[in-house]
Formats: structure tokens, sequence, C-alpha cells
């Protein structure tokens, strides 16, 4: 399908969900002037030159944003500026487009009130009108604007795919489909759309595009005054050289049946890139009743865009475990696969200041390795850009081991880090566990929790007495946990291969190691030598190992 309906689809079902920006009448108008310039921009060398500046799914998702800001201000064109020249070849049959639905309850209800139902992979590409006479292909024009489309005829002539004559009930026919960029066991959920829809685009309206004809199929997906019966359309197809319709096109009865196909094809090499599924009733109109917008016979269920552009709402910052200071980015809420993504850590400020974000900027978002979100790139930068000053560095791997208003944060990092399973593995205690112990029971330092006795964990406010029972219970388990472990917890800066080659069963070891004993232990250089005899021997760390030895903590 061609960019003005996907955009326009997505505006809508997403238009629900955005919030408008808070922003004076002047600044919105400037804000939307400037992404409609660029938008222009962008539509004139697609349009004209065949040439994609932006990838696919961002200037859908941008075009959809500036679309909700007009009609958040009032500034909505007379004229839907989106939707391209509609070209000087009228189409025999109009182009209708195909609705979206959102969801499988969506799908569901559409389903109920239609019949002779068939899916299809919703191919990403360029849609033509192909037009066949006396078996001859005399015409194929571009989608435009559904009416009217721009001359391709003597390019598609070019395309191997597509037969230059047919036989048979095709002989005088119009069809529509999809021109494709041919992939070998393209894998949707782990490739991604790779702009392909630019790139037919592109080899279509250049008029030196033989270079990259050859790369182009076709898939046919509508047959308008064809055979009624559905097989006998895919078959003829078939015969006629137009091989993956009938390949591609399946009957079913349910919307399970249309999920688990659904799901098949995202996962599963396929001959070109998709963007969904359609579904369609082969009980079509005549098609002098075609018209655009008007197809409803016909529905999309797209995939989840594997990358969503999001507005940064707010930057703020965290005091990590180590001292290390983190830019936390606030988003307003997308959905990404089964997540919903409000905050993003964008890391050290260094990095934030070279990936140069601010509140209101349009970022790109997708989700790495375990599903965790992050920043992929900036794509729209705001016109009035104050991005809040850093908090000052004033943490290190030896501040805050002691409770106070100003370590706070620091502080708690600690303690979420002390319990997690890799440490000492207090089960069912995170961030909001830790702070209902600490506001109740005021903790001195970082272990204090140890000397918390049976009726203290379960008379504390916020906390039943059976999970007061069951701290209790995880505390004598960490008492218990091997000297590695607590080394970790109180962060000791040993990397892991250093840990593990280390022979010292007591903390007096490690305090009698010098630079030259320290640099012997696989993984650590001069430098890490030094810190790690900083770190042993601080007066601070000390009086803590002492208060850990008092409380029978195994070796210290």
């Amino acid at each position: 399908m061609w960019r003005c309906f996907g955009v326009l689809m997505l505006f809508w079902s997403s238009c629900g969900l955005a919030v408008c920006p808070v922003w004076a009448p002047a600044q919105a108008e400037q804000e939307i002037a400037r992404l409609s310039a660029q938008i222009a921009r962008w539509d004139k060398a697609y349009w004209q030159q065949g040439v994609s500046d932006v990838d696919d799914e961002i200037y859908d998702q941008l075009t959809a944003r500036l679309k909700q800001w007009r009609h958040c201000f009032g500034d909505e064109p007379a004229t839907d500026a989106l939707v391209p020249a509609g070209g000087s070849i009228r189409h025999p049959v109009s182009h209708t487009g195909v609705s979206k639905v959102a969801d499988k309850a969506a799908l569901r209800q559409w389903m109920r009130s239609h019949r002779d139902l068939w899916i299809q992979p919703k191919v990403d590409g360029v849609a033509v009108t192909l037009v066949y006479r006396q078996g001859q292909l005399v015409q194929a024009t571009s989608r435009g604007d559904g009416l009217k489309g721009e001359d391709w005829t003597a390019n598609v002539k070019r395309i191997a795919s597509v037969p230059a004559r047919v036989t048979g009930p095709l002989a005088n026919s119009v069809l529509q489909g999809e021109l494709f960029l041919r992939r070998d066991n393209h894998i949707q959920h782990q490739m991604g759309g790779m702009n392909a829809r630019a790139k037919v685009a592109g080899a279509m309206m250049r008029q030196d595009a033989s270079i990259g004809l050859d790369h182009i199929g076709i898939f046919i997906w509508a047959w308008p005054d064809g055979p009624a019966p559905m097989g006998e359309r895919l078959q003829a197809l078939t015969r006629a050289g137009f091989i993956l319709s009938e390949s591609w096109t399946q009957p079913i009865g349910s919307v399970e049946e249309a999920e688990t196909i659904r799901d098949r094809w995202l996962k599963s090499p396929l001959p070109f890139v998709t963007d969904g599924i359609v579904i369609r009733s082969a009980q079509e109109p005549a098609g002098k009743r075609w018209l655009p917008g008007d197809g409803s016979w016909v529905v999309a269920w797209k995939y989840a865009p594997a990358a969503r552009v999001a507005e940064v709402r707010a930057i703020t910052f965290a005091v990590g475990r180590t001292g290390r200071i983190a830019v936390v980015a606030t988003l307003e809420p997308v959905q990404l696969d089964d997540k919903r993504v409000q905050r993003v850590n964008l890391g050290s400020v260094r990095r934030w200041q070279e990936l140069d974000i601010a509140p209101g900027d349009q970022v790109q978002i997708s989700l790495a390795g375990q599903g965790i979100p992050r920043v992929d790139k900036v794509v729209w930068r705001g016109t009035n850009r104050q991005k809040p000053v850093p908090p000052a560095s004033r943490f290190t791997p030896l501040t805050c081991f002691y409770a106070s208003p100003e370590c706070h944060e620091q502080f708690m990092a600690r303690l979420a880090w002390l319990s997690s399973s890799s440490v000492l593995n207090i089960e069912g205690l995170g961030d909001a566990g830790w702070q209902v112990l600490h506001q109740a029971h005021h903790f001195e330092h970082l272990f204090s929790w140890l000397a918390l006795t049976q009726e203290q964990l379960q008379h504390t406010p916020g906390l039943s007495a059976q999970r007061g029972l069951r701290l209790w219970h995880q505390f004598n388990l960490a008492r218990r946990q091997p000297l590695p472990r607590w080394l970790v917890a109180l962060g000791v800066p040993l990397p892991r291969v250093a840990m593990r080659a280390l022979g010292d069963g007591h903390w007096q070891q490690l305090q009698s190691r010098d630079t030259l004993r320290w640099q012997q232990v696989p993984g650590i250089g001069v430098e890490k030598a030094r810190r790690l005899g900083e770190f042993v021997h601080h007066p601070t760390v000390n009086a803590l190992t002492s208060w850990l030895n008092e409380q029978g903590v195994q070796g210290f």
C-alpha cells in the first residue's frame, strides 16, 4: 500500500492514546510548520525522484504525529497534504485501500459480518494496477490517490515476474497487486522492513530503473470482477504466471486460525517483506462500485512495529550503587511487543550529551536483548530545547554506605543490588520492600537489616506478619552466604574472573595484599590493583566489615 493509507490508519489507531502537547499557540504553529516542511521535502523526494531519505516506519509515525498535532491545535488543512497527487492515468477500477483492525477482538467483530474468508500476507511494497487487453499487458499504473495514478507501463514491462501475455479468463482483465522487493528467506521478526517499500518506489519512478527491476516481484491480491469462487481465481492466476497468489492465500474459519497463521508468517522465511496479514471476503461488489477508502470486504491486521517513535516528556538523573549518574528519559507511553514503555535508561551523562536529547524531542525506541527498551536515535528535535543540568558528580564507589538524606539514591541502589539473585539472593525483596524496611527501621548503614529481630520484621508497617517471617528466614540464609558473595554485596571492585580465581577465605587476607600481589590475580592491572588497595583499607569499609564480624557473617 502507498504511504498515505498506512499513515492515515496509523493515526486513527493511535490518536485515541495520544496526549496533546502543552504548547503555547506560537510554539505549536512553529513546531507544526517545521515538521510539515520536512515531511513535504521527504514526500517530494519520494514521489518525484523515487528517493527515500527516511525509514518507512519513521516516516509513517512522524506523519501520524503531525496529524495529531494539527488535530490538537485546530490546524488541519482543508485538503490532506499527505496524499500524493493522483497522476494522470485513471484506474479502470479504483483502489479501495485497506482498513486496519487494532487487535484480535476487532478482527473477531469484523469477521462476524463477513463470509467466505481468506488470509494473505500483507506484502510491503507499492500498489499497482495491471490492465490486460486481448492477452497483452497494455497499462500499468501506480496507485496514486486510488482514482488516478502515474503511468508505470514501461518499467513494469521490464519486470520478468510480470507476464507480458496472458490467456483464458485473464486475457481481458484488471488486476491489482503489490510490486515488492524479492527476498530469499526473509524472516520479518528478525530482519524488519528493510525500507523495502521505498526501494521499490525508487526503482519504479526512476527513468533508468532497469538496474533494480530484476529484484522486483509481483503479488496479485485483487481481481475485480474475476470469477466468483476464490479457488477459481487463484488457479487462473497461477496458470497465467502469477505464481505467488495461490501459494499465499488460504481459507480461514476463525480468528484463532488467523492469529496462528499471522504469527507463523511473522517468524518464518518468506519471499518478501511483510507488515501484517490481510483478511478478505471472496464476496466482493462489482468493480464499478469500488471507491477509495470503501473496501469493506477486506481488512488488515498489522504487526506491531519493531521500533516506535515516542516523545520525550522529561530527563531525570539517578545515582547508582557505584555512584555513577545514570540519565533516564521519561516518554509518552508506547507499546513495544508485549511491553508498555514509559522510561528508558540513556546511560551515562556523557552518552546523553552525545545523543543530544531534550524534552520535546521525538526518539526511536526498540527492544534490545532480553526485552530491555533502548533509544536508537533522535528522529526529530523540537524547537524549544531546554535540557536539565546534571547533578555534580560527588558520588563514588566509596560513598553512601551509611544512610543520609543526600545519600538516599545511592544507598537504596546498594540495598537493591545486594538482595539480587546473583549477590545475596534475598528472594522477594526489591526496591519497594527496601523502602518499607528503611522507612520503618531507619537503617544506619548498608547491613543494618541483619540486626532486625523476627518480632521487628513481623510488626513492620506495610508488611504482613507472614512476609516478615519469610524475610527473617531470608536474612538468616544471607548471613550464611560464602565470602565471595559478601564481597560483591559490599561492592569490592573485583572482576568476575578475579573473583573466581581468588583463593582468599577471609577479609584479612584481602587486606594483607599489596599492589604487586593484587596484580598477580587474573584480570587485575595496575590501576585496578590501586583501587582495590584503596577500597579494602578504607575506614568506612573496615567499620562495616568489623560489624559483619560481630554479626557472625562468614569470612569477616
